[in-house]
């Protein structure tokens, strides 16, 4: 059986991963955890199935730190070791609308409270629920996160395993009707326990080694430079550059967006595949919201007969911005001359100074979704 705590210290012997107390004792609690999933997890029988109660949901992890700490790293490789059937994995956001999607289609029946139900549905197949980055900012989440997720862990046996960029008592800080989002902070408080990933190592940006994010002009150099990154950011083997996966994300109305490169939350797409063709905004928030890190080879220099591809590129960047994705790009030209002068400039202008700003150490040191 595979044990997540041999993986860990399997990588840090090999120099993959540093030497982190804070990291060793993340996953010493997390390979705990697995342990206690997996040991509940044995079949009973039918008539256990029939007569017992469901085991106590083993207690949940709440494990949050700032951007590029390895919160990630840890939680691939708890969920790639935990050997149970009844696991799910998922983006907060995705989660999220999942959540209202079914809430609205209990609403219908008009038969009481719709939440026991949706956490019934939502728990039926499912022992351990681990997110990704879980951050709160809107009143429609904050306003049923505490009953759900109550109903989950305590009704429905669910152990929540999350990562966060914010400590419980910062989340939806200065949110609308903030007050009725506390409950959800004791919640998790009381049923997870809440460990810190805070070292003084940004690995993410580390691994950069101060590698620019823009690359200009087009070629070859440009091309090294942001496969470079890829490698470093993923661990992924330049000898392997054959083999990185591919993948299809869900963008909403029942199509599929093809991702030619995607490893660890990086995605690397072209400009002719995202702005050429025609996409839009779910597009693009579906990546933003799937991806920490986009790499995108290929822009080009654009004027008023590229009116439509600029137009999806500045809503594609707005869309990045939003969830404050990395962005890596090879490009024909600075930001600022990206555009040329003429009908459409004056629209390009607040594209530029984002791109200007995704450049900065400030917004790179930021949290994939963080405001």
């Amino acid at each position: 059986m595979s044990n997540l705590l041999d993986r860990y210290e399997a990588l840090v012997a090999s120099g993959e991963l540093r030497a982190d107390p804070e990291q060793a004792a993340a996953a010493e609690r997390l390979a705990q955890l697995q342990r206690e999933l997996e040991s509940t997890a044995a079949p009973r029988g039918v008539l256990g199935k029939i007569f017992s109660k469901k085991p106590p949901a083993p207690r949940g992890l709440y494990l949050w730190g700032g951007v590029g700490r390895g919160k990630s790293m840890l939680m691939d490789l708890f969920h790639d070791n935990l050997q149970i059937r009844r696991k799910r994995r998922v983006h907060f956001h995705a989660f999220m609308i999942e959540v209202h999607a079914l809430l609205r289609e209990e609403r219908k029946k008009e038969e009481g409270d719709p939440i026991g139900p949706v956490a019934a549905a939502l728990g039926r197949d499912m022992r351990c629920l681990a997110f990704d980055e879980m951050v709160v900012n809107n009143s429609a989440d904050a306003m049923i996160m505490s009953r759900l997720f109550t109903a989950l862990i305590r009704d429905e046996g669910v152990t929540v395993v999350t990562t966060s960029n914010r400590a419980p008592s910062e989340l939806y800080k200065d949110g609308l009707n903030r007050e009725h989002f506390l409950p959800f902070i004791s919640l998790i408080e009381r049923e997870l326990d809440v460990l810190a990933l805070n070292g003084p190592v940004d690995y993410r940006l580390e691994r950069l080694g101060g590698m620019p994010t823009w690359h200009t002009p087009l070629g070859e150099e440009a091309t090294a430079q942001v496969r470079e990154a890829f490698y470093r950011l993923t661990d992924y083997s330049p000898e392997d550059a054959d083999h990185v996966p591919s993948a299809e994300i869900d963008v909403g109305g029942g199509r599929k967006l093809f991702v030619p490169k995607t490893l660890k939350g990086v995605a690397v797409f072209s400009f002719k595949r995202l702005c050429a063709e025609a996409r839009g905004a779910p597009d693009y928030l579906a990546i933003a919201e799937k991806f920490h890190t986009v790499i995108l080879v290929g822009i080009p220099r654009m004027g008023p007969e590229n009116r439509n591809e600029a137009a999806r590129f500045v809503t594609l960047i707005d869309a990045l911005y939003e969830y404050k994705v990395k962005l890596l790009a090879t490009a024909a030209a600075d930001p600022e001359d990206l555009y040329e002068a003429g009908d459409g400039r004056f629209e390009f202008d607040r594209t530029i100074s984002r791109l200007m700003e995704m450049q900065s150490a400030d917004y790179l040191a930021k949290g994939h979704g963080e405001e």
